[in-house]
């Protein structure tokens, strides 16, 4: 049976930078793969994917993941020892708002959400007000990691913020993971590598499913002592690939294809961006990467709501209301002309907060 790889090359979907279609690139990629049984360390394309990104990140070893949650839920498990324990993370961060109460569930871990003083990122200030360092006569959960975040939201976590809660946390003995998941973003538009973003990390998750066009998987990177038992964790959770090289192409592509159309996509949601605060519609977060969040109060959630029902008949999708904001994620599959209609949509409604 001949097999037909249709290539997809746009997609008006802006709900996410998940919605986005394997391009027949990456299609022919997986298609050709050479795999082995995984569970038994003998795909070799699963092993070079590994190996690659950990050292891209200048660590020991790194584990293919089904997806970020379970990277993220992989590092807590194989950091925590000894109930109980806490978790101190930002306050609106995926691992603490979106992975279905993970951390409380698998490893019987407490968090301990913070929210930033300047609204957007941690400092080190915010870290040690909250740190827990002792169980007060039995009375708490000592915090025995501490959880970023990068990027949030769209916006960048500073590295100087990153190396100072680092610096902090490890004073106290106290690990620190890094959820990646879009810290390809943070690098192409900061110019600052992943080695030099993970350096004081003691893992990081990196995904690949976000911004990088994979249909599926995450890398979780460390030391190989800790890789080793994030492993042993990931057959637990039942995480055990077979022939996952199919998958792991996918990733392989990604790296050297999309990834660098990363900085187009950020200079699209800058001009989207633009044109929505120009129009009055009003920004929640800086728009530093690839994600705009148009605020949905009440002066502005009707033309919102209207924008929304004028794209669909545009065939574009928007509609994510995401924590009292509509969020517009640009990915490589939003052309410039998808920006455009946009744009010239709103300027037709006549919409604005005035």
């Amino acid at each position: 049976m001949q097999i037909q790889i249709n290539d997809i090359q746009h997609n008006r979907d802006f709900r996410s930078d998940t919605v986005t279609k394997p391009t027949a690139g990456m299609m022919a990629a997986m298609l050709a793969a050479p795999v082995g049984d995984s569970v038994f360390g003998e795909d070799p394309t699963v092993l070079e994917l590994e190996s690659r990104v950990a050292k891209l990140c200048n660590k020991e070893a790194a584990l293919f993941c089904a997806s970020s949650t379970m990277g993220n839920q992989l590092a807590i498990r194989a950091h925590l020892h000894s109930p109980p324990e806490s978790i101190l993370c930002h306050a609106k961060s995926h691992i603490f708002q979106y992975e279905s109460g993970g951390a409380s569930l698998l490893s019987q871990a407490m968090m301990l959400p913070v929210a930033p003083a300047n609204s957007i990122n941690l400092t080190a200030s915010d870290v040690e007000k909250n740190l827990i360092l002792d169980n007060s006569f039995c009375h708490k959960a000592p915090t025995k990691l501490v959880a970023l975040e990068n990027t949030f939201s769209g916006a960048v976590m500073p590295l100087e913020d990153m190396q100072q809660i680092a610096a902090l946390a490890h004073g106290y003995g106290i690990p620190v993971h890094l959820d990646g998941s879009r810290l390809w973003n943070a690098s192409a538009a900061t110019g600052i590598s992943i080695t030099e973003y993970v350096k004081d990390m003691d893992s990081v998750n990196l995904c690949l499913s976000k911004g990088m066009g994979c249909p599926v998987g995450a890398l979780l990177v460390g030391s190989a002592a800790f890789i080793d038992k994030a492993r042993h964790f990931r057959k637990v959770f039942g995480g055990g690939w077979r022939q996952a090289g199919i998958l792991a192409a996918a990733g392989l592509y990604a790296i050297d294809h999309i990834w660098p159309t990363m900085k187009h996509s950020h200079g699209q949601a800058r001009r989207l961006a633009d044109g929505m605060t120009q129009m009055g519609f009003s920004l929640v977060l800086p728009v530093e990467t690839n994600m705009v969040l148009l605020d949905m109060d009440a002066e502005h959630k009707s033309a919102c709501e209207k924008l929304i029902d004028a794209l669909k008949a545009e065939g574009v999708t928007l509609g994510l209301v995401y924590e009292g904001s509509l969020r517009l994620v640009v990915h490589h599959q939003i052309d410039d002309a998808c920006i455009d209609l946009v744009l010239t949509t709103a300027k037709k409604l006549g919409l604005s907060s005035n």
